[in-house]
């Protein structure tokens, strides 16, 4: 067993859930910040009536990771939604910066959550960690997201995560494998916007990447080669033996999904490098959308 540990807040999820995986594979201890009462001794209870977390349960980790948030995909994106969304991502952040600025030197690294939506809609704009953030929805909310995360303080090495869309069944695949299934899929909107994605296999090997790294500051977690909507979503239909034909018009998702949401998620046109991932010596494993799908319908 090894002497290494991580702790974890939002294990549940996705990527938490195969990054636990992944590490207790490897006989390095997780502990898991829970929103419960704690059932196991690997478990602490965390955001309970507002109390701050005690900095004991984070000190002497190798790394603190935090993927917590409300899911993007449910809509539509009310007031009230919009509000959770930023508040369920700012509140754990938050939480945990204030713990790891009061352990201070040494404390252990902190790698948050965040996305590629920093970017917003950049149609032709070539984009790495250096770029300047967007102004949709998920740009101004990823912003104050590494605002939170930045106040842990220089004695922990501060690392966001900004996270492509998973290529994945449980990821942005769920609801085109749906709607392909039914034969009702095609291009959306004009469908030559550039999707970020990257694999799930991936997303968790490069957290354990930056993990065991010096890296620091924001880093792209998006594939090498770029995906524009329509060439994932034929992919995704040829490979189910499925027609790739019903259009869905600008205006109908904008309708349907509302304006926020349909930019945001759908519309958005971002050609995001991971380029301090591949710096790092990072390798990855799905270097193209089409690697990325097949593995994702092999599971």
């Amino acid at each position: 067993m090894s002497d290494r540990r991580v702790v974890i807040a939002g294990g549940s999820g996705l990527i938490g859930g195969a990054l636990t995986w992944s590490l207790q594979s490897d006989g390095i201890e997780v502990t898991h910040l829970v929103r419960r009462p704690a059932r196991t001794a690997n478990e602490v209870e965390w955001l309970a009536d507002g109390r701050p977390l005690d900095p004991g349960a984070l000190a002497g980790a190798d790394a603190v990771v935090c993927l917590n948030g409300a899911s993007i995909g449910r809509l539509p994106w009310t007031r009230a939604y919009r509000e959770e969304l930023r508040e369920s991502r700012l509140n754990p952040t938050r939480t945990i910066a204030a713990a790891l600025r009061e352990l201070g030197t040494g404390a252990p690294a902190f790698l948050c959550a965040s996305a590629v939506g920093y970017y917003g809609d950049r149609p032709g704009e070539d984009l790495d960690e250096s770029s300047s953030p967007g102004r949709t929805f998920l740009a101004g909310l990823c912003e104050e997201w590494e605002r939170e995360a930045a106040a842990a303080g220089s004695g922990s090495r501060i690392v966001h995560l900004r996270t492509a869309p998973l290529l994945h069944r449980r990821g942005v695949l769920k609801p085109l494998l749906a709607l392909t299934r039914l034969g009702l899929s095609g291009p959306l909107g004009r469908g030559t916007q550039i999707w970020p994605w990257i694999s799930l296999d991936d997303e968790v090997r490069a957290i354990r990447h930056l993990i065991d790294s010096d890296v620091e500051g924001p880093v792209n977690l998006a594939g090498p080669t770029l995906a524009s909507a329509t060439e994932i979503g034929r992919e995704l239909a040829r490979m189910m033996r499925r027609p790739y034909l019903l259009p869905a018009p600008t205006p109908a998702l904008r309708l349907g999904l509302g304006r926020d949401a349909a930019d945001s998620l759908l519309l958005a046109d971002a050609h995001v490098r991971p380029a301090v991932l591949e710096r790092s010596g990072f390798e990855f494993e799905h270097r193209t959308a089409e690697q990325a799908i097949a593995a994702a319908l092999a599971e």
